[in-house]
């Protein structure tokens, strides 16, 4: 019964993963574009979790570790990015 759960749940978030990537592509401003790259983040790490429930195995747990960092890191350059046009900043006037 759970496995059937789990791999319904699977291709619910990847239909949700494949209309995200929509976005991405076909986004009418960056902003949008930006939240669905988030977005499909965290499908990607609920994807993973979903195979590890799946499989009844924690080896996945250092991936879904990964991908959250990666996520976070990549959230916050594009918006930093959106908000000031460059991602690191050389401050030489100091």
């Amino acid at each position: 019964m759970i496995q059937t759960i789990v791999m319904i749940a699977i291709l619910c978030i990847s239909v949700a993963t494949l209309a995200l990537i929509y976005r991405v592509i076909k986004g009418p401003t960056t902003p949008d574009r930006v939240v669905a790259l988030d977005a499909i983040g965290i499908n990607l790490i609920a994807i993973v979790a979903l195979i590890s429930i799946a499989l009844n195995t924690n080896a996945f747990l250092e991936v879904i570790l990964l991908l959250g960092i990666l996520a976070f890191i990549g959230t916050v350059a594009f918006s930093k990015y959106l908000e000031k046009g460059v991602i690191i900043e050389h401050d030489r006037d100091r």
